[in-house]
């Protein structure tokens, strides 16, 4: 009967989210300030108002998701509860992985904060606008995926970025690349091959130069053993050495965030539930076409927080 706590990644963002924590919970109030104070700009004032464009930036989506899932988890500690003592592992989708380690310690919230608006930075400056892409992929073998990433790439970049199981997979690279792969995988009988409306593209080897910032930026900090195990995005094994971590940070950026997989180890290693920490119910849609047999849970309002005490 083991609980894993999973952190949602970016395209979960919405105007608004975390003001009902904020209001019901001092600590979950601190939190934002602490990222406000970390990033020297009212970044609280732009989740809670909007507007959506601007919290859509990637430099402003990534520590503003990290900011509300952390502000639930002070919400739910608030209350009594232990992460070490209840939950056996935490992971997060993509920058989810951040909020994971941040709510098992291995970086304070404003470091967390921090690397996160240097990511967003980078990960948007490592390729020229228009010259990226990234398609989503419903509906076709991941051996066909390959192959056809495969063939549009030849002296280009196309792979395979997010496997997000429920027969999802999103491919990324040179925008022509990515148009070709994508032209490709209908051919081959996906149901759907739709471009994405992104800023770039993400979890590619394009993105290589943000790598190096963030092997650079996470050098700078200060990091410590997760006081829960945490499931890396990369290679879906448990490490507590905060220099692997780092490590398997860097090779995220260009590498596939490999969600099914984590899924399918959850439910391989005795998780029952999942308990999305933070905005929105994505991952919890991916969790429950990935196993069914694993329950899911959200913990993004004050109520929820209610009720996952009471489960907890």
């Amino acid at each position: 009967m083991a609980v894993a706590f999973t952190f949602p990644g970016q395209g979960s963002q919405a105007v608004g989210m975390g003001k009902d924590l904020a209001d019901a919970f001092p600590e979950a109030r601190k939190v934002f300030e602490e990222v406000d104070d970390a990033l020297g700009e009212k970044l609280s004032k732009l989740i809670w108002e909007g507007p959506e464009e601007t919290l859509t930036l990637t430099a402003n989506a990534q520590p503003a998701l990290m900011a509300v899932s952390l502000a639930a988890i002070r919400a739910l500690e608030a209350r009594g509860f232990s992460l070490k003592d209840k939950v056996s592992y935490v992971a997060g989708h993509s920058l989810g992985e951040y909020s994971a380690l941040a709510a098992a310690g291995f970086v304070s919230v404003a470091d967390a904060a921090r690397l996160l608006r240097v990511r967003g930075n980078a990960m948007q400056a490592a390729v020229p606008a228009g010259e990226g892409a990234m398609a989503a992929i419903i509906g076709l073998e991941q051996a066909d995926v390959e192959a056809a990433c495969a063939e549009a790439a030849q002296s280009s970049v196309c792979q395979i970025a997010n496997d997000n199981g429920g027969g999802q997979l999103v491919i990324s690279g040179a925008r022509a690349a990515v148009e070709l792969a994508a032209k490709l995988c209908t051919e081959k009988g996906a149901k759907r091959a739709l471009m994405l409306q992104v800023s770039a593209p993400f979890h590619s080897a394009l993105m290589k130069p943000a790598a190096e910032i963030m092997r650079e930026a996470l050098a700078g900090v200060r990091k410590n053993a997760p006081l829960v195990p945490v499931v890396s995005n990369v290679s879906v094994t448990l490490t507590s050495d905060p220099d692997e971590i780092a490590r398997r940070l860097v090779d995220q950026v260009t590498g596939r965030v490999r969600w099914r997989e984590t899924v399918e180890w959850f439910g391989a290693n005795g998780v029952t539930t999942l308990y999305e920490v933070g905005a929105g119910k994505v991952l919890s849609g991916l969790a429950r076409r990935i196993n069914r047999d694993v329950a899911t849970a959200a913990v993004g309002t004050a109520a929820d927080v209610e009720a996952a005490l009471a489960a907890l």
